[in-house]
Parts: C-alpha cells; structure tokens; sequence
C-alpha cells in the first residue's frame, strides 16, 4: 500500500522534529479529527511537543476524544515538522494554514490530492486517513496509546459509516480489531460518532426533509440559514443528512446544499457503490471521493443548485447510457 521510501522519508522528519504543527481540513468531518488528534497523541507520548489546528474547531460529535479541547484555530508554520492529514488540497485547511506556507508531510486518502507537501503519502484506496494512520505510526516506530486508537478508530467509524462502505476488506476489520486491542472502545465509539445526535439537528433534518424531491436516482434537498436559526442548529453543515439521502430505495446519488451566511453554498454528495461524484466536486472546485465528495460554491442558492443538478443529472443521464450500450 505504501512507497518505502515516502514512509523512511516522512519517519525522518518526524524523528528528528522536537516541534509538530498537524492541521486537517476546515468544517472537519470524524476522519479529520481522528487523524490529526491520533497522529498528535502518538507523537506527543514519544515526547515531542504538538499542535493539532482545525479552522472550525472540533464538531461537538467528537469533543469527547482526548486532545480535542486543546485543538486551536491555526497551525504553526514555523514548527520542526509540518503535517497536513486528510486534506487534498493545501487550501482546504482554511485559515488553519495559508497556501504560501510550506508543508512537510501530507497523509492523505483522497483521489482528488494534490500533492502539494516535501513528502506525499496519498492512497486513494486506504478507507480512511486514520486507517493509514494505524499503520504508518508502528512503521514509524511510535506507539499508538489507548488515546490515540480511539481518535484513529473514530476516523475509520465515521468514514465507513460503521465499516459499511464498499472499500471496507478483511485488512480494515483487523485494523480496527488492533485498535481494540489497544484499548479503543468500539461500541461507545460508534454510539458518539455515528448514532447520537442533538434535539437541534432533529429539527434541523426536518426543515431539509420537507422538502426533498426525487428525480429518477437523484435525490437533494436544501438547508437554508432560516433553518439554521429556526432550529437552533449552530453548525454550518448539513448534520448529516446527506448520508441518508442515497439510501432512498431507487436512488444513486444524494445531494445537498447548505447556505452559507458568506455568499456561498456548501454542496455534498453521496452514491451507492459504482457510482464517482467526484469528478463533480472537482468540476465545481471541490474534491473528494468516488462515494462521497463536496464543493463550496459561490453564489445564490437557488442558481447553485440548478447548476449542480443540471451537472448531476448530466452524470446519471451518461451512465445510463453507457450501461444501454454496453447491452448492445
């Protein structure tokens, strides 16, 4: 799965590093808080001082992880070793780390990276940064502490969607099942990340829920920031909704837009297996996943969502067609 010489590359700077600056993506999703809070623990238990930044700070889901009230808004570029996990663009760390500031290590799992480090390590297959994570660190010759498998378990929870995912193998389950043995807790784990939710996001989904429509396998809907206010909901996310819009018996892709209070909206999509919405985020300027990617998009949101929809259904309508062919 990994060059060797990338891994002896990236264990050099950090074995050397007394400083580490570990920075994730803005809007930080399970995977980015795991795999900056995971690799800043391990690090931080062989004795080197550790700054773990997210723009947006840690999401409520995950602020029972060790570390993560000690996360800050902006990493230090001019720490000993410079680390940006889970992030497949150097601009989507947001104000947590500028563009003109070198990155030493980028570890990520995105097939939309761009490579943008001294030292890459960027495999698309691995189903989660912290997965990769899991394994690089005792490769490295670091100990993964009970605090720091339970960041990295939450990583591959919430990216698998409770190993559900598609990409999950054998490989996967024994990865976590190392985890456990290191005493993450899986069943609480799996409770805080993916099962519990705040009243406010129950009615947050029910202002998005009443008005979703269908379209042969399309579904969306939109969240408005009057849904925000009128459901007392503090994120500016979707809350999660959008996993459960594919899951609707006949779709393929699910998507959803969220109005942002700066003029822009925020649109993520989610598809069954077989199916790469991330050639649309790259086409809106966004990134991520064949099953699962975004883009922030400026302008209102009404004219961003025709224009996605019109590029979504572009997507469904040429697959069909492929498919039609391939019968002939």
């Amino acid at each position: 799965m990994f060059k060797s010489e990338l891994v002896a590359a990236a264990g050099e700077r950090l074995k050397a590093a007394r400083t580490v600056s570990i920075v994730s993506h803005a809007r930080p999703d399970g995977d980015a808080v795991g795999s900056a809070l995971g690799l800043g623990l391990a690090l931080e238990a062989a004795g080197k001082t550790v700054t773990v930044a997210l723009a947006d700070g840690v999401p409520v889901a995950f602020r029972h992880l060790a570390g993560a009230a000690r996360v800050v808004s902006q990493g230090d570029p001019h720490a000993d070793c410079r680390i940006l996990v889970d992030c497949g663009d150097i601009d989507r760390g947001g104000k947590a780390w500028l563009p003109e500031w070198p990155v030493d290590i980028n570890i990520d799992h995105h097939k939309t990276n761009t490579r943008f480090a001294a030292v890459n390590i960027v495999v698309p297959e691995a189903v989660a940064t912290a997965a990769m994570l899991a394994e690089l660190l005792p490769l490295w010759g670091f100990e993964i502490t009970p605090q720091a498998a339970e960041a990295l378990l939450t990583g591959m929870l919430t990216d698998t969607i409770g190993f559900r995912t598609s990409n999950v193998t054998p490989h996967t389950l024994r990865l976590a099942a190392s985890l456990v043995e290191r005493g993450a807790n899986l069943s609480e784990l799996y409770f805080k990340a993916l099962v519990e939710r705040s009243f406010e996001s129950l009615r947050y989904w029910g202002r998005g829920l009443s008005r979703v429509q269908m379209e042969g396998g399309l579904v969306w809907t939109s969240l408005t920031l009057e849904d925000r206010k009128v459901s007392g909901y503090s994120g500016n996310d979707d809350a999660d909704l959008v996993g459960y819009l594919p899951t609707v018996r006949g779709a393929a892709v699910g998507v959803i837009f969220v109005e942002q209070p700066d003029g822009t909206v925020k649109v993520s999509w989610r598809a069954r297996p077989g199916w790469d919405v991330s050639t649309l985020a790259v086409r809106f300027g966004g990134g991520g996943h064949a099953p699962a990617a975004g883009a922030t998009i400026e302008g209102a949101l009404q004219e961003v969502q025709e224009a996605v929809l019109a590029a979504t259904r572009e997507l469904l309508i040429h697959a069909q067609h492929s498919i039609e062919e391939g019968e002939h």
